[in-house]
């Protein structure tokens, strides 16, 4: 290498596979970063994201002494049960002492007790009641069980992800008789192919032409937004018409799946938060009227539990806006008495879902809530077959949420818990 010094920087969760390939993978010309572990000059910049696939941050226990948290412990046991792919309680002294673990089965074991314990947390972690059980002894249970029936507000950073990430535990809250309100944050209406909005205007076209109704001013706004669309250019923002259509048909669609899921209309609520349309065209953007909004909603439903979305690697970035846009709602809320007794659920949207040792509510989906789900899931009718930001995975967003609950499934059967058809899994966050 000619440079005297190399300086590699990368951000996010994103890029933590191919970092880790370059920083620990075989020299490749299929990934030319590799090339790098030959310099005695390089230097990685990385935030957390980026490095958390990494030997040294993933499973430390491979490469040096640690301390031995109960939270690492947690995070070891099951390394290693789907490493062996083994249950938790068969794992052997050997297998500790094999796979670096050796100083934990020392100074922690004996290692049956480690396995029973960290089996009990993560059964500890599944209940079919999401919102507590009523009656009953919780100590034991991820939520409370009082009050019996809870006001809850699931958070929706755009109109689907309510049923595609917590569908199944949507509709379980609304039949388990808590109130229950979805909160859609954005329009998203950004998602809509221009085909469809225009066909939308045909067909309100067509309808006032058939209840004998002047359509001239339809037409006009038809035949500019009809341009609009052949001449639109790469990145180009569409119109305020353009925008209120396609915005209509995603709020349309959310509707019929809230509805689907039990939700009265009265408890489906648009915010509609400014910062989602004004971002596009500020580079400074202000979000105080956003958490104003938020802060009426909360103030009128106070509600026992939320639920939020938790996945900010969300290509678009909206999550992570949403996310914070709430948690400073409730910040400055936290001096009235309901928000002492608000806990806040994450979930993750469609992309991927949280690592079994991070879970601490897990929610089984019998088969037929799992069909529930995807029929809650097809009401969002603009979104199916070819999303226009389908990110980096062909699959239907339905397709990706079922496969992705039977993976977590899957991962707590193959741990020797009971074998669920799907499972739903939620982190706590504290504010």
């Amino acid at each position: 290498f000619k440079a005297r010094e190399i300086i590699l920087m990368a951000w996010n969760s994103k890029k933590a596979s191919i970092i880790k390939k370059a920083v620990e993978g075989e020299i490749s010309s299929d990934v030319p970063a590799t090339y790098l572990q030959l310099s005695d000059n390089v230097e990685f910049v990385l935030d957390e994201g980026a490095a958390e696939h990494l030997t040294r941050f993933n499973t430390p226990w491979l490469v040096k002494d640690c301390i031995w948290t109960d939270k690492l412990i947690k995070k070891a046991v099951i390394w290693l049960a789907s490493t062996l792919n083994k249950p938790v309680l068969k794992l052997t002294e050997e297998d500790y002492n094999n796979h670096g673990m050796a100083q934990l089965a020392t100074e922690k074991g004996p290692v049956y007790n480690i396995n029973i314990n960290i089996f009990n947390q993560v059964q500890h972690t599944i209940t079919g009641w999401p919102g507590g059980k009523p009656n009953a002894d919780d100590s034991q249970r991820p939520e409370r069980a009082e009050p019996a029936k809870k006001r809850v507000i699931v958070f929706s950073p755009h109109p689907d992800d309510d049923v595609i990430s917590v569908g199944g535990t949507f509709i379980r809250l609304v039949d388990q008789g808590h109130d229950v309100h979805v909160a859609y944050q954005t329009s998203g209406n950004n998602a809509v192919w221009d085909d469809d909005a225009l066909r939308y205007i045909e067909f309100a076209i067509d309808f006032v032409k058939s209840q004998n109704q002047e359509e001239s001013q339809l037409e006009d706004l038809y035949q500019n937004l009809r341009a609009f669309a052949q001449n639109k250019q790469p990145n180009e923002a569409d119109p305020k018409e353009m925008k209120t259509v396609k915005g209509l048909i995603r709020k349309g669609e959310a509707i019929a799946g809230a509805r689907f899921a039990g939700v009265p209309d009265e408890k489906i609520h648009f915010m509609d938060l400014p910062f989602y349309d004004r971002a596009k065209v500020q580079k400074e953007v202000s979000f105080e009227d956003d958490i104003q909004e938020t802060i009426k909603l909360f103030q009128a439903v106070q509600p026992h539990q939320i639920f939020a979305a938790g996945d900010f690697a969300d290509p678009h970035g909206t999550h992570k806006i949403c996310f914070d846009i709430m948690v400073e709602a409730l910040k400055r809320l936290a001096n009235e008495a309901w928000t002492k007794d608000c806990w806040v659920w994450l979930y993750r949207g469609a992309w991927h879902e949280f690592e079994t040792h991070e879970i601490e509510m897990a929610v089984p989906l019998s088969p037929q809530e799992v069909i529930r789900k995807r029929l809650a899931i097809y009401k969002h009718q603009s979104q199916k077959d070819l999303p226009v930001f389908p990110g980096d995975d062909a699959r239907e967003f339905w397709v990706r949420a079922e496969d992705r609950n039977r993976e977590t499934a899957a991962a707590y059967d193959k741990l020797g818990l009971a074998e669920y058809e799907a499972i739903e899994a939620f982190v706590r966050y504290r504010i």
